[in-house]
């Protein structure tokens, strides 16, 4: 058994315990394996071990990868924060979108995602914190970017993504992680039919879960501690 393989049987182990002691079933979360700065080769050796979605930062690096490893027909989530005039690759490439925080931004994508593909996955990035270096909207300008979102064609709004403060303790952790729950709810409660919360990694996948995450984004659990780069795309 591969490293990678090793590694994502711990993870699943991990994400299993947490969901089941949450008093859901294992299915109920999907793991996104963040692939960014790992090469073509080690995102095959997971595909081998059975993974499926993969979540990538960089446009450049991740739409390569997306066409390089097409035959695997795997699922693609652009989770990193996204340029305007970078939307057209990943409208064509990717399945998700998980960094949606303000209009310009899912009404690129909404017209640049062709026709002959299905609509587009979209989720909302929420600073859940009001850290001023995080991407993200406000929670109280979610409902409004909402409801324009959830007008736009060829888009699919799934659900909420945040990235809470790192460092931060298990109370705050839970607290943030509770906030964007919240939130989904409250939006549900309004009118919408929100299933995802994209929140938790490698070192409070658990917290996440214990709070109604729906999709844990692991990178270093996975792939071992990344090569810090600056962006290339």
């Amino acid at each position: 058994m591969t490293s990678i393989s090793a590694n994502l049987q711990a993870v699943r182990q991990r994400v299993a315990a947490a969901a089941r002691a949450s008093g859901r079933t294992p299915e109920d979360v999907a793991l996104i394996a963040v692939s960014k700065t790992q090469p073509a080769q080690r995102v095959a050796e997971a595909a081998q071990a059975g993974q499926r979605l993969f979540g990538e930062n960089y446009v450049r690096e991740g739409v390569a990868k997306a066409v390089e490893l097409h035959a695997q027909q795997l699922e693609w989530h652009f989770i990193g924060p996204l340029q305007s005039n970078k939307t057209r690759p990943v409208a064509a490439h990717f399945q998700w979108v998980h960094s949606v925080d303000r209009l310009k931004l899912a009404e690129r994508l909404s017209e640049q995602r062709g026709g002959d593909l299905p609509p587009l996955n979209v989720c909302i990035q929420v600073n859940v914190g009001g850290e001023a270096s995080k991407s993200g909207v406000a929670p109280d300008e979610v409902p409004a970017l909402a409801a324009a979102v959830a007008k736009l064609p060829r888009l699919a709004l799934r659900g909420l993504m945040c990235i809470p403060e790192a460092g931060g303790d298990e109370a705050l952790l839970r607290a943030r992680f509770a906030t964007l729950r919240q939130l989904r709810d409250r939006l549900n409660d309004a009118g919408f039919a929100l299933d995802t919360l994209s929140m938790g990694m490698s070192d409070d996948l658990e917290l996440a879960i214990a709070e109604g995450a729906t999709m844990v984004r692991v990178g270093t659990a996975i792939f071992g501690a990344r090569n810090v780069r600056e962006e290339r795309a």
